[in-house]
């Protein structure tokens, strides 16, 4: 990592209003794609749906061409099914009553960039399963609440894994949040393991990508040949929620947006939490 890339960039209020219009724009492209989650419908269809209204409100998929070491992302979505964890790319593949998949969209406008994910049931899912999507979420809003003024990294960091490992969940190490703006990743690493009182102390103005990846088995992940896909060692189903936000002096402030998924979710009756 070169010395540029550990610089953290503090946001103007001014940028804060880009970043949260972005994730307006995000949030509605995810409850567009809510909407068609179900059993029968294929990721790649659920892709073309995300593509196309970012694109009709000038905007751009964070994701599709993203380059890792010469390997462009092809998709709009990260779309991760059962026990992929992240990175899944959308194909023929349809979904089945009892899966679960998780919806991971960056959207990119004004120079700045916002991201979220969201993992959604399809249909009916085993308990097991759901308690895994409950403690998932709420270990993002775990870690949220410890990025205030003057806390460190690790403190969202031991937030989100002690919430989860209280509940006998694994936490990928593997892959990171991080920081968020002009480029989809910049610093810090935001892990979801971590001590109190370690890492980069969080100031105001600090925004980051906070985003437990938590497994109902053990912590290990592989790569697939694709160079993209993560899915977990043990084959055990994967849950995966992000936001982007903020650190204010009360805690974190969500700049991206669960509120329009949800309120799809809440006309299937399948809220996860």
């Amino acid at each position: 990592m070169s010395k540029k890339d550990r610089i953290i960039y503090l946001k103007s209020e001014e940028e804060l209003e880009i970043i949260r219009s972005n994730g307006q724009i995000l949030g509605k492209a995810h409850a567009e794609v809510a909407k068609l989650i179900e059993p029968g419908i294929t990721t790649k269809e659920l892709d073309k749906v995300a593509y196309e209204y970012i694109k009709d409100n000038n905007a751009h998929p964070s994701f599709l061409g993203y380059d890792v070491g010469g390997f462009r992302f092809p998709s709009s979505l990260c779309i991760s099914v059962n026990d992929v964890v992240v990175h899944g790319i959308p194909s023929n593949r349809v979904l089945k009553e009892g899966d679960i998949v998780s919806i991971d969209c960056g959207v990119y406008k004004n120079n700045y960039h916002a991201d979220s994910a969201y993992t959604y049931p399809i249909g009916e899912i085993k308990k097991e399963v759901a308690d895994l999507l409950k403690n998932t979420y709420e270990s993002l809003f775990k870690g949220i609440e410890q990025a205030k003024t003057g806390n460190r990294v690790g403190d969202v960091s031991f937030a989100v894994q002690d919430h989860a490992e209280k509940s006998k969940y694994g936490v990928v190490r593997e892959l990171v949040g991080h920081g968020v703006g002009k480029y989809l990743h910049e610093a810090p690493e935001v892990p979801n393991f971590g001590k109190r009182g370690n890492g980069p102390k969080l100031q105001e103005g600090m925004v980051l990508a906070i985003e437990p990846m938590i497994t109902l088995g053990r912590r290990s992940v592989v790569q697939e040949s694709d160079n993209w896909t993560i899915r977990t060692e043990d084959r055990k189903q994967a849950a995966h929620y992000e936001h982007t936000i903020v650190v204010r002096k009360g805690g974190g402030e969500a700049l991206t947006t669960f509120e329009y998924i949800e309120a799809v979710l809440a006309k299937k009756n399948l809220i996860v939490a």
